[in-house]
């Protein structure tokens, strides 16, 4: 009974997993899901999702509902009050299932879906890791990790060994001394290490809609990223016409004006590289998200002298995201796409509402990088 109800379990899990995949476009411009995230699980709620029902006994004529009466009768609760009184509408009810996914599963969605690559880390880091491997064989251990081919073979060698083995009847029966086990040695494995530096313009441009953008996607960069390492940590950088490193609730929330130089984040970010985050050990991604709009063209090519000699020789990849804004003039990401056109450690992504959400994170992390 229990083996049935974990296949129905399984199979559950699958529909649900199957309807996700579905609207995941929807759910990834989703702003409450985000909202309603744990350390562990995500929330989501499936208001297409029927759960079949079934009714035990027989259907016969004489439960409530069935008899004698007009149509529209109103049926008596049990203290006597009529129910069905409520207003009448024209729209039928929603029903909301919610369901509870772990953030593994949703990476491992996120990742078929947008068909990502694993990523490869780059180069080796130092750091090192002990990690049990079961790559050898004893002769004594627990009955569990017995290794029954190995078993069989040493019985097998001792029974041609004997004399006592018969073609016509190659019955073989394991002794004490045959039996073989897994065993396991410390082995040591790279512990790769990654680092998210997220940048992000707030000047007077960018206003709360854009800043909404730039959360949900950078849940769900986190979340694809740290499905493919052990370690991660985030920095967080805002800046308009000065820069600063801030903590996560501030980043998000954080209400500035005035004008913009793009180059003191640029600047701030490759000191933070420099000075906490060796690329031998770590693999970095730094993402800036802008409206485009800089102070002139002298800042844009100070960016383009740090990006070059200060970021790219020590990132993984660079990620620039412009979100479409009322008031700023979208020429940064032209800049960018003409100086590192060919450029392999630049990407660039033109967000113009929620929807362009989806295609950003496949132009960011479809690489494999």
């Amino acid at each position: 009974m229990v083996k049935k109800i974990e296949k129905d379990y399984a199979r559950f899990r699958e529909i649900i997993k199957g309807q996700i995949r579905k609207d995941l476009r929807k759910y990834i411009t989703h702003g409450e899901l985000i909202g309603k995230r744990g350390r562990y699980v995500v929330s989501i709620p499936l208001p297409t999702l029927r759960i079949p029902q079934f009714r035990y006994g027989k259907n016969d004529r004489s439960g409530v509902g069935q008899g004698e009466g007009d149509v529209g009768t109103p049926i008596a609760s049990g203290d006597g009050q009529q129910q069905g009184q409520g207003k009448a509408g024209d729209r039928p009810g929603e029903h909301l299932l919610e369901v509870d996914i772990t953030i593994e599963e949703l990476a491992k969605i996120l990742g078929e879906e947008l068909e990502l690559p694993h990523i490869k880390p780059k180069g080796k880091s130092s750091i090192m890791a002990e990690r049990d491997v079961y790559n050898a064989i004893a002769r004594t251990g627990p009955e569990s990790l017995r290794h029954f081919k190995r078993t069989y073979k040493e019985a097998l060698k001792r029974s041609l060994a004997m004399g006592a083995y018969d073609p016509e009847n190659p019955v073989i029966v394991p002794v004490r001394e045959d039996r073989r086990y897994r065993s396991w040695k410390p082995k040591e494995v790279p512990q790769n290490n990654a680092v998210i530096i997220y940048m992000m313009d707030v000047s007077g441009s960018m206003g709360d809609e854009q800043k909404e953008i730039v959360r949900i996607e950078a849940f769900w960069i986190d979340t694809w990223l740290r499905s493919q390492y052990k370690k991660i940590e985030t920095r967080y950088i805002v800046h308009d016409a000065a820069a600063k490193e801030v903590d996560r609730e501030t980043f998000y929330h954080i209400k500035e004006s005035g004008g913009t130089k793009i180059s003191s984040a640029y600047q701030l970010c490759a000191e933070m590289i420099k000075k906490t985050f060796d690329p031998a050990e770590w693999n970095i991604y730094p993402f800036h998200f802008s409206d485009g709009d800089n102070w002139g063209s002298e800042d844009t090519k100070k960016c383009v002298d740090l990006l070059s000699g200060e970021v790219f020789p020590r990132v993984n990849v660079f990620c620039y995201g412009q979100v479409k804004s009322a008031y700023g003039s979208g020429q940064f990401k032209k800049d960018l796409d003409e100086q590192f056109k060919s450029n392999e450690h630049v990407i660039t992504s033109e967000i113009r509402d929620k929807s362009g959400i989806y295609e950003s994170i496949k132009d960011f992390l479809g690489k494999g990088k």
